[in-house]
């Protein structure tokens, strides 16, 4: 290759200009460079010119090449109009994509520097930009990132339409994405109705809004863009859902809770001690400090039994991680139930024939936590909710089991999982035809919680429906909101929202 072509190759971004030479001055590579003779338009009349009066050398930051910064000196031309009539006699010729008007850098090194402000902002941007061997300053990244201009793309037809804290409880904003592309399409200063309705009579052409179930959103949405179809998200539904459930779950913990008869562990009785302790404190008139303090425990450990009406309401079961003993669990419940005073040691030897090759202590371990006994512990309320929102096939064979177990032993806990099933079924298969059925059969259920998930339901019916049939969803808004979140935190609350809005359309 060439000496030219091998400078074409490395310096695209000079083909409009002439090379003289390449100067490798160490620290930096210096191209000497000059515009062609050819004719240039006036910027004012139009009028095609070769007439110079005169030459300028402009010095101008490029991309990097080889590791080492590149200044290009480009010697450019003053021309004279030919038009007598032009008011400008004289002009400076720019040389697009290479040398704009009052530039000191490349477009391309200045492109390269917007994104990485688009990326990490100011500070953290220059010092990333000075790894790549481009020295600049946090606030020329700020500059460069605020004067990107962002493309307006046409109006979606399916928008997505959610709110985002920036300063949680005190300002929020509102940002719009297109629901099928995920394009960022619009951030407003604001969560108000009246911004979002403004903003969507000033853009016609919306057919279809996906939003959460707030009441603001929907108000201005049938504002702004009446025939648009509103759309309501089904995670939102099922999350409704599941708050309902744990209420439920939660009024009847002493019916499901009790269930089989079983052994009564450690913990439980080291629970049911301390929730007695509390409350008959409390019955004497007791403070929550003063019962901290009289206990030895945390307030916050007082506070937790003191809201708690039964002993099983703060129970939750222990977290436990995978062991060596795990495998041979139903061969020591088999012979704990066979023989309860079996010494350990036996059940050690037995299992070690059967190749465990642990030690005994964590065979102790493992049987003072009661993890081998045959009586399953009960779960806690969020775990026996978290079970009830599950697919059945999801869950293992004696979670399964223990679940059903639970149920049965409480009638309405037994409805409760069957309404459960149901409403994932027409939430997973779209049938939001059938809703309307569902909320008649839950009005007759004995279930307070799922009434009022119900009145919901009804007070937003047109749009659950849509949410229910439709395949739209705000789940790509989750994602934008995600990054925003990332995108706000690490300006650390000190940028403005023109910065915010241009980082969260650029990114």
């Amino acid at each position: 290759m060439c000496d030219i072509e091998l400078l074409k190759v490395v310096f695209p971004q000079l083909a409009a200009v002439l090379i003289d030479r390449v100067v490798d001055e160490g620290q930096i590579v210096r191209v000497v460079a000059r515009t062609r003779a050819d004719p240039v338009a006036c910027p004012r009349c139009g009028t095609r010119t070769t007439r110079v009066h005169g030459y300028h050398r402009r010095r101008l930051a490029d991309l990097p090449v080889g590791g080492r910064p590149v200044v290009i000196e480009l010697t450019v031309r003053r021309l004279v109009c030919g038009n007598l009539t032009c008011p400008r006699q004289t002009f400076r010729e720019q040389v697009p994509g290479l040398a704009e008007r009052y530039a000191r850098r490349s477009p391309s090194l200045g492109a390269l520097i917007a994104r990485v402000g688009v990326a990490l902002a100011g500070r953290a941007g220059a010092g990333l930009a000075g790894s790549l061997t481009v020295t600049v300053s946090r606030t020329t990244v700020l500059h460069l990132l605020l004067t990107t201009p962002i493309t307006a793309g046409p109006i979606p037809e399916v928008l997505s339409v959610d709110d985002v804290a920036l300063r949680r409880r005190h300002r929020y904003a509102t940002v719009l994405i297109d629901a099928v592309s995920h394009r960022r399409v619009d951030v407003l200063p604001d969560r108000r109705a009246t911004t979002l309705t403004a903003w969507l009579r000033d853009h016609p052409g919306v057919r279809v809004v996906c939003r959460d179930g707030s009441a603001a959103s929907a108000e201005a949405i049938r504002q702004g863009a009446p025939e648009a179809v509103q759309v309501a998200d089904r995670w939102h539904v099922w999350h409704n859902l599941g708050e309902a459930v744990a209420k439920s779950v939660v009024a009847h913990s002493p019916c499901w809770h009790a269930g089989p008869p079983h052994m009564i562990t450690v913990r439980e009785e080291c629970t049911r001690s301390r929730h007695a302790a509390v409350h008959t404190l409390l019955a004497q008139g007791v403070g929550l400090l003063a019962c901290a303090r009289r206990l030895g425990w945390a307030r916050n450990t007082v506070t937790r039994y003191a809201r708690a009406e039964s002993a099983e309401s703060p129970h939750a079961s222990p977290q436990y991680r995978r062991t060596l003993v795990d495998p041979y669990r139903d061969h020591l419940r088999r012979r704990l139930a066979d023989e309860p005073g079996v010494a350990v040691t036996r059940l050690l030897a037995e299992i070690r024939e059967q190749g465990y090759p642990g030690s005994a202590t964590l065979l102790v371990r493992y049987l003072t936590q009661g993890r081998a006994d045959p009586a399953r512990t009960p779960p806690s309320p969020r775990r026996l909710v978290a079970w009830l929102m599950s697919r059945p096939e999801d869950l293992p064979d004696h979670r399964r089991r223990h679940r059903d177990d639970r149920v049965a032993c409480c009638p309405q806990m037994t409805v409760l999982a069957v309404r459960i099933g149901a409403f994932a079924t027409l939430l997973t298969g779209r049938r939001g035809e059938t809703l309307d059925a569902w909320i008649t059969t839950v009005r007759d259920d004995d279930l307070p919680a799922l009434h009022a998930f119900v009145a919901g339901l009804e007070n937003d019916h047109d749009a659950i429906v849509a949410g229910l049939t439709l395949p739209s969803s705000n789940g790509p808004m989750e994602g934008a909101n995600t990054k925003t979140k990332l995108i706000k935190r690490q300006m650390y609350g000190r940028a403005g929202f023109s910065l915010l809005r241009q980082r969260i359309l650029l990114s």
